[in-house]
């Protein structure tokens, strides 16, 4: 169990912002940054990472969508596309890491 800066497993303010809120609860990256226990802090308030899982694109489902933030699996996707442009093609055989976190 480790402390890990948010940046690393939140790599922008906007997402940062959503967990704070409680609007984010998980977030799914192409590789591992976190181990299951590990904490982080955002403006004083601390988080847990609960899970940390190997999944592929295509076991994502609309609660997951919503647990990062999205409307649902086709917003997650086109945010996918639009935030990452010409460096990412959804793939549902593509491995991602989902890692779920909490406030403590």
């Amino acid at each position: 169990m480790a402390t890990i800066d948010p940046e690393v497993l939140l790599p922008n303010e906007r997402l940062r912002e959503l967990a704070e809120d409680g609007e984010l609860v998980q977030i799914h990256r192409g590789d591992q940054y976190a181990e299951e226990g590990d904490t982080f802090e955002i403006d004083g308030e601390t988080f847990e990472v609960t899970a940390v899982e190997h999944r592929t694109l295509g076991d994502l489902t609309d609660e997951d969508a919503r647990a990062e933030g999205s409307e649902d699996l086709a917003a997650y996707r086109e945010r996918m596309e639009r935030v990452h442009r010409d460096r990412f093609e959804w793939d549902d055989e593509a491995e991602v890491v989902r890692h779920r976190f909490e406030a403590v």
